[in-house]
């Protein structure tokens, strides 16, 4: 099926008046679900992200071959110590990675975040947030508002639309991880984050789905949690499952090495609540991950089979910790700072422990001089340097100002995994080159599946 064909169909569908109309039904949806980033709603244009089975399907199996791979650097990271260094684990990372789950899954939810060209078929992967994924949730009820829009339900007269639900994948895989913790036979829930959070109407629609799936849940922050006679309270209520959308980093930022005696970690290192994600989810989402993974000799070295090498070539970017000395770049040895400082037009520098596009320097947006003292600075922190990958464009239609406009815009496609499987996916649009749900022309939107009606 052409899927380009598909797009061009539903923008026929829409004008001026239809636009508006559309507008206001999705304005309604959102507002009727809370489907909010902080108070700006998610979607703010008027296309699901579409995508042909085929297509869903080959991100599917790239997906968990990146996954598969990912778990065997991380494997590999934690026993050699020249890897285990290019990770940049602070002490009390190191700490918390000592503490057993009591489960076998590294990270049981997790996103991987990517660039995929419906026109070219490309697929080249950026991140992977292992630790907290956002927006599984959002994806399935905004999928829900999406079909209630006249021009999606007229566009379902030509083709079949279907959407990827995962929050029964998230629901299972919290208790997958509970019974094999094993520990208590009934689970009672606390989703764990900060107060105040954009996110928060996220955390309020599972909450919601859980209750529905009669299980016991509720919403609350670090600081509302106590640990008593070995038991975990929050709120002044009895738990022993964490979901936890805490990110690692910031909660060590705000307690520093008094995190190590905090209830949370208190009752994962006693045994007497199962975590998920648990700390040891951390290898994986730091951005040296994909550093391993394009690092031949440790790929080697990490028992990477050479024909899984090859097809991560394609899908993985070149990625180093920045560093003084030499590396390899396309089987040459070369001087890595020369190198990044020479090659501005083609790389990027990332903290190797950020999320949101914070502290990112991209080359060919980036003066000469400034890219030099930003290489220069990123020797002092740990920091990654990776090759440009190939940006994916679509048109989207958005109502503005009274009219219909349609305009390009970046695709980011976030496939969600459960284990190494995939079900789901998020899909953020942008107008500028980093993509999150702040960026400029940011755009939430669901991914729905089609083929032709009868097919």
């Amino acid at each position: 099926m052409e899927l380009s064909a598909a797009i061009n169909y539903y923008h026929s569908l829409l004008n001026d008046d239809s636009a508006r109309e559309n507008q206001a039904v999705l304005a309604a949806g959102q507002r009727r679900e809370g489907l909010f980033f902080g108070e700006r709603p998610l979607a703010t244009v008027l296309r699901p992200r579409l995508l042909t089975g085929e297509q869903y399907e080959h991100l599917r199996q790239v997906s968990k071959l990146v996954a598969g791979a990912s778990r065997q650097a991380r494997a590999f990271a934690l026993t050699d110590t020249r890897t285990r260094e290019l990770m940049g684990f602070t002490p009390l990372e190191e700490a918390l990675l000592e503490i057993d789950p009591g489960y076998t899954e590294p990270s049981a939810s997790s996103r991987l975040d990517s660039f995929f060209d419906n026109q070219t078929g490309s697929l080249q992967f950026v991140e992977y947030n292992a630790e907290s994924p956002a927006a599984i949730a959002y994806e399935d009820v905004l999928s829900e508002v999406f079909l209630e829009l006249p021009v999606v339900q007229e566009f379902g007269r030509r083709y079949t639309v279907k959407p990827i639900p995962a929050r029964q994948r998230m629901f299972q895989a919290l208790l997958d991880a509970f019974r094999e913790w094993g520990r208590a036979d009934e689970p009672h829930v606390a989703i764990v984050d900060w107060k105040g959070l954009p996110t928060h109407s996220e955390f309020v629609l599972f909450e919601r789905y859980f209750n529905e799936q009669q299980l016991d849940t509720l919403i609350c922050s670090p600081e509302e949690l106590e640990y008593r006679d070995r038991t975990l309270y929050a709120r002044g209520k009895p738990i022993n499952l964490v979901y936890r959308r805490l990110l690692t980093s910031e909660f060590l930022g705000r307690y520093g090495a008094a995190a190590l005696d905090h209830p949370l970690v208190q009752a994962c290192k006693d045994g007497t609540v199962c975590l998920v994600n648990s700390f040891r989810t951390k290898p994986l989402y730091k951005k040296m991950i994909f550093g391993l993974l394009s690092d031949p000799q440790i790929m080697d070295s990490a028992g990477i089979a050479r024909d899984t090498q090859t097809r991560l070539a394609k899908h993985i970017p070149w990625t180093r910790r920045v560093q003084r000395g030499t590396t390899t770049y396309q089987e040459q040895v070369i001087e890595l700072l020369p190198f990044m400082i020479e090659q501005q037009e083609r790389l990027l520098l990332k903290p190797n422990d950020e999320y949101g596009g914070k502290g990112i320097t991209i080359g060919w947006e980036t003066s000469p001089d400034d890219w030099r003292r930003a290489c220069e600075a990123a020797l002092n922190d740990p920091f990654v340097v990776q090759e440009r990958v190939h940006i994916a464009y679509e048109d989207y239609p958005a109502y503005r100002d009274g009219r219909l406009e349609i305009g390009r815009r970046l695709v980011d496609t976030d496939p969600y995994l459960f284990g190494t499987h995939v079900e789901g996916c998020l899909t953020r649009l942008s107008t500028v080159t980093l993509l999150n749900v702040t960026a400029g022309g940011g755009s939430t939107v669901p991914t729905l599946l089609i083929e032709p009606s009868g097919a």
